[in-house]
């Protein structure tokens, strides 16, 4: 079962700058984005296991820092004509409180 735990004050977030967060033993992507939702997904690619957290954001996409896979921030999926995906967290922004369930 997953449960909603507290990540990040939304005001310490830059807009499409990642943040890599843990919860428990999970290691998480964490994406403001100009509209101030935010997006969670794993931190690794699945490809050569860049962190994602350090890669560029356009859209609701993260480029990953090595070698440019495209990731959905809605979805967690690669882009083709790359294969894979990475899981994707719930998240809410509550009282300016960012959430996530994990």
């Amino acid at each position: 079962m997953r449960e909603k735990i507290f990540v990040a004050d939304l005001a310490d977030l830059i807009v499409n700058i990642g943040r890599e967060i843990h919860v428990e033993k999970e290691e998480i992507a964490l994406f403001r984005l100009p509209d101030d939702s935010v997006r969670a997904v794993g931190n690794r690619c699945p490809h050569e296991n860049g962190p994602l957290a350090e890669g560029i954001v356009a859209g609701e996409f993260v480029f990953c820092p090595l070698h440019d896979y495209k990731v959905s921030l809605n979805s967690g999926e690669v882009q083709a004509p790359d294969e894979g995906c990475v899981n994707k967290y719930k998240t809410s922004v509550e009282d300016g409180k960012v959430y996530v369930w994990a």
